[in-house]
């Protein structure tokens, strides 16, 4: 079994031992800022709510690690010294089909995955067994689910979304429990309001978080076109079912920030939908949940203003669902510019005090860093000028946040100079074309008639699970792509499309977009190396440690180019107290850990298939392991000379059976 530890006393004192007296206060004090007077201490989620228990980053039960989404575990039986040791320990195969980037949940000694279509899979983790499995129709949430017990832990419950409907199974059987929903589950598109039997099932791969006994969900989209669903945030009881609160993303008349749309259609909008993930700081009770662009993502002349909540980084009380505070990272986004990742959680030392801070890694490449109880820059963002919309009707921002400090992670620019060596001339003449007559004025350059560039893209900078932090010693790690595209936008004339335009006629009408990613006949990108890198900060001072690229690509590296980042991966990163970062690539289908002080390779694994998605780190009877689910070729990969992919599976990792030396802290 894990090691639970008291959640305040005895989580801080066990954490502390052996730190430095900066690293300790730093902690100390992450236990209690911001705490409200009068309100009591949050308890943990998942398995934390056992009785005022906590897994204090050594188990696994949540997506992401844990609540507070910090891709870390204190184990360090596994380190620098011996990780040229690890071998496959076991492998549990997902059959045929698409293949999984689940982040597996690990409750004492059993693990949960998605497999065999869409079915909920309990293994044994020591050794990929399997124990039961419960069969599901439709589609579940890709990249995870969540865990939940009662104080006496005889109630202990799996929710996750299938087919946009909220279920509740037992973590002991797999078998629905019937109070939740009774016994059907819940459909999400219940708490719309009004008539909402036109709504498509409200099916989203962002499992949401637990608190105490409420499950948080944001809803999503519903379409990618001017007409959807609202993304509102939900909270349900975990034990009924019920609908306790409703945050909502587009703010009603007399709502906080309504002003910031227009008053036509109000109620029409959409989109501003926390896709992603989200973020629970379990100490003060706040939900950090990141949003997306109002719809539609590349014409905005209907929506005038800054469309709050969109694009924002919203702070509610996880009990009420009041708004506590927001920073909006773009302004009226014409861009997909989502904010893409979940909030990392850090306490720092910064002019002799202790300040509890938010990390928030954007798609542009920024990083965000505030205090994370107000939503306070610790840095100045400036608000800069930006090139101005030639579109008909359309008002883009005249202005948009940049962070002063620390520095981007991602390039922001695409010039000739930057063109692809690595593709045929005619591609290249045909790139150096687009370049020369294309909008291309950084990355804020508004989508329009001939065509514009954005970079890194609407799918570079950060993803989803793309960056993990080491809470002890306050560093940041972020995995980003970087992938130009060609946004061109052209009328849509049809009465339809203007009839589902909320607050459209006159200069304001329709319009399609058609985003290239700019692949080119060889199936690689426009933009010359590195695709993707790994990039280190010390939050502490916002200084960037290091650099490196990510992975390579396979048909490359066999003609000898070497250290040119992997092509658009989706693995992202797991750090340890070991002094490791794993994180697999996919377009050289390898799993690597590297020196979190360095970014040095230190290991380094050849995976049958790609690999797409979170790992899970801990610990059974003694034995670290390092999990993660692999398949199929990736993302971008279509058209590239690549070998067949394995087949699909959970691949665990793990010291030689009986060669360890006992989980250390």
């Amino acid at each position: 079994m894990q090691e639970r530890l008291p959640i305040r006393a005895g989580r801080i004192a066990r954490r502390l031992a052996g730190l430095g007296s900066v690293a300790a206060s730093c902690l100390a004090l992450a236990a209690c800022a911001g705490t409200p007077a009068g309100r009591p201490a949050a308890s943990a989620s998942g398995s934390a709510s056992a009785a005022g228990k906590t897994f204090d980053y050594v188990g696994w039960d949540s997506y992401l690690g844990g609540g507070e989404s910090a891709q870390y575990s204190s184990l360090r039986q596994i380190d620098k010294s011996n990780v040229g040791q690890l071998q496959v320990a076991w492998s549990y195969p997902t059959g045929e089909g698409q293949p999984y980037r689940f982040n597996p949940l690990i409750v004492g000694t059993t693990m949960y995955v998605v497999a065999h279509d869409n079915a909920i899979v309990a293994l044994e983790a020591a050794t990929g067994k399997e124990l039961w499995r419960q069969p599901n129709k439709g589609r579940v949430g890709a990249r995870g689910m969540n865990y939940w017990a009662s104080a006496d832990g005889a109630d202990r419950r799996l929710l996750f979304i299938n087919d946009g409907v909220l279920r509740a199974i037992s973590a002991d059987t797999g078998q629905p429990i019937a109070s939740f929903g009774g016994g059907a589950g819940v459909d999400l598109r219940a708490g719309l309001e009004g008539d909402f039997s036109k709504v498509r099932p409200l099916q989203t791969d962002n499992p949401g978080r637990i608190f105490e006994n409420l499950l948080i969900i944001s809803l999503p989209a519903g379409a990618y076109d001017y007409a959807s669903s609202p993304a509102d945030i939900h909270a349900y009881d975990i034990l009924t079912g019920k609908l306790v609160w409703v945050f909502h993303v587009v703010p009603k008349k007399g709502e906080f920030g309504a002003d910031t749309w227009p008053e036509g259609q109000r109620e029409s909008y959409g989109g501003v939908h926390n896709w992603s993930e989200s973020t629970i700081d379990k100490e003060t009770g706040i939900v950090y949940n990141p949003t997306g662009t109002a719809l539609y993502d590349f014409f905005g002349g209907n929506r005038p203003g800054n469309n709050l909540f969109a694009n924002s980084i919203l702070a509610l009380d996880a009990r009420t669902g009041k708004r506590i505070w927001h920073f909006q990272t773009v302004h009226h986004d014409l861009w997909d510019y989502d904010v893409p990742t979940a909030p990392k959680l850090l306490t720092i030392r910064k002019g002799g005090r202790q300040i509890p801070v938010l990390v928030q890694a954007t798609k542009q490449g920024f990083v965000f860093v505030l205090d994370r109880r107000t939503g306070k820059p610790i840095w100045p963002i400036e608000e800069r000028k930006v090139p101005a919309s030639d579109v008909p009707g359309e008002k883009a921002s005249p202005t948009q946040p940049f962070p002063t400090w620390p520095k981007p992670f991602a390039r922001q620019s695409f010039t000739e100079a930057d063109i692809n060596p690595y593709i045929p001339e005619a591609d290249k003449a045909k790139v150096r074309e687009i370049l020369r007559t294309h909008r291309n004025e950084g990355m804020f350059t508004p989508p329009s008639l001939r065509g514009s560039i954005s970079m890194p893209g609407h799918n570079g900078g950060a993803n989803w699970g793309s960056s993990a932090v080491d809470p002890v010693s306050g560093r940041f790690f972020i995995v980003s792509k970087q992938i130009p595209v060609v946004n061109k936008l052209t009328p849509d004339p049809r009465p339809a499309a203007l009839a589902a335009m909320p607050n459209g006629g006159g200069d304001v009408t329709p319009y399609r977009a058609t985003y290239d990613f700019m692949m080119q006949s060889n199936s690689l990108s426009a933009i010359g190396p590195p695709w993707s890198t790994i990039t280190a900060y010390d939050i502490n001072d916002g200084k960037m440690l290091w650099q490196v690229p990510d992975g390579e690509v396979l048909p490359l590296v066999e003609k000898g180019v070497r250290n040119t980042g992997s092509h658009a991966p989706r693995g992202a990163p797991g750090v340890t107290a070991g002094g490791l970062r794993f994180v697999a690539t996919s377009s050289v289908r390898k799993l690597r850990a590297r020196d979190v002080n360095t970014g040095a390779v230190v290991w380094e694994y050849d995976l049958p298939a790609a690999s797409e998605g979170v790992p899970a780190i801990y610990q059974v009877g003694g034995r670290q392991f390092v999990v993660i689910a692999v398949g199929g070729n990736g993302l971008f990969t279509s058209g590239r000379d690549m070998p067949k992919p394995g087949p699909n599976q959970y691949m665990a990792f793990a010291l030689p059976a009986g060669g360890e030396t006992g989980a250390r802290r």
